[in-house]
C-alpha cells in the first residue's frame, strides 16, 4: 500500500498536528507549518468539530497547498468509516487504534479486516498511520508483540505517551523499534524542541501539536521552526 520511504526517503519527518476549529484558524496554522519547515500536517477533529467540517477544512488547505503532504484524523469516526470518508488526494489517514487486541484468539483480525477493505479502495493510496499502545486506548501489556502484529496492516506504526502532551518513555520506544526493525515508526504525543533529540534515531516521524503551540489551537511559529530545524539537521 502506501510506502513511507518513497514519500519521505530521508526519514526524520516532522508533521504538525492542527486541532481544527474554524477555516481561518486552520489556514492560518497550516501557513505557519508550511513556512516554518514542517514536512506536512495532520488535521484533527476535536470536540464539536465533526467529520463533515473537517473535510471542508481539508479541501480549503489543499486548495492553497496542492502538492503538500496533508493527512486527516477523524476522531468522531471509527476506522472503517474514516476509510470511507478519506478524500482520494489526502496524503495520510491516522487512527488512534489499529485494531490489534493482544488478548483475542486472533489478535490481528480487526486490523486485517480493515486492511482488506483498504485494498479494495483503490482511489486512496496515502499512508496509513495506525495507533499501537496509544493514549486513551485499552492498555497494552506487551508493546513489542502488539507492534509486531500490527506491521503487516499498518504503513506507519504510531504510538504515544499516556496522555496528550506526554512523551512516551524511551524504553517503550526502543521496545517497539527493536520489535519492528526498519518498519516506519512515529511518535504522536509529547515531543518538544527540547526533548526530541532523545527520540531521534528511534522514531522516523514525529506528529506534534502541544509542544509547538501557544494554545490548543494556535501554533507558535518560533517553536515550529526550532523543531523542524532540529529534526531535519540530525
Amino acid at each position: 500500500m502506501g510506502d513511507f520511504w518513497t514519500v519521505f526517503p530521508k526519514g526524520n519527518v516532522f508533521l504538525v498536528v492542527i486541532h481544527v476549529r474554524t477555516r481561518p484558524q486552520v489556514l492560518r496554522n497550516a501557513k505557519i507549518a508550511y513556512e516554518q519547515g514542517a514536512d506536512g500536517v495532520f488535521l484533527i477533529s476535536h470536540g464539536m468539530v465533526l467529520s463533515p467540517l473537517l473535510l471542508q477544512f481539508y479541501h480549503a488547505v489543499r486548495a492553497f497547498y496542492p502538492s503538500w503532504w496533508i493527512g486527516l484524523n477523524f476522531l468522531d469516526l471509527d476506522r472503517m468509516n474514516a476509510l470511507l470518508k478519506i478524500p482520494s488526494d489526502a496524503s495520510g489517514l491516522w487512527v488512534d487504534n489499529a485494531g490489534i487486541d493482544e488478548n483475542a484468539e486472533n489478535p490481528s483480525q480487526l486490523a486485517q479486516v480493515f486492511w482488506d477493505e483498504r485494498k479494495k479502495n483503490a482511489s486512496w493510496q496515502g499512508l496509513y498511520f495506525g495507533g499501537v499502545a496509544f493514549k486513551y486506548q485499552k492498555k497494552v501489556e506487551d508493546v513489542a508483540r502488539v507492534a509486531q502484529l500490527a506491521m503487516p496492516y499498518v504503513d506507519v506504526i504510531t504510538t504515544s505517551g499516556d496522555a496528550t502532551g506526554v512523551p512516551p518513555s524511551v524504553e517503550k520506544m526502543w521496545a517497539i523499534r527493536n520489535a519492528i526493525g526498519d518498519h516506519p515508526f512515529a511518535i504522536a504525543s509529547g515531543i518538544t524542541p527540547e526533548n526530541v533529540k532523545d527520540y531521534l534515531g528511534i522514531a522516523d516521524c514525529f506528529l506534534v501539536a502541544t509542544g509547538i503551540s501557544f494554545s490548543f489551537t494556535e501554533l507558535d511559529p518560533a517553536r515550529v521552526r526550532n523543531l523542524a530545524q532540529t529534526i531535519h539537521s540530525s
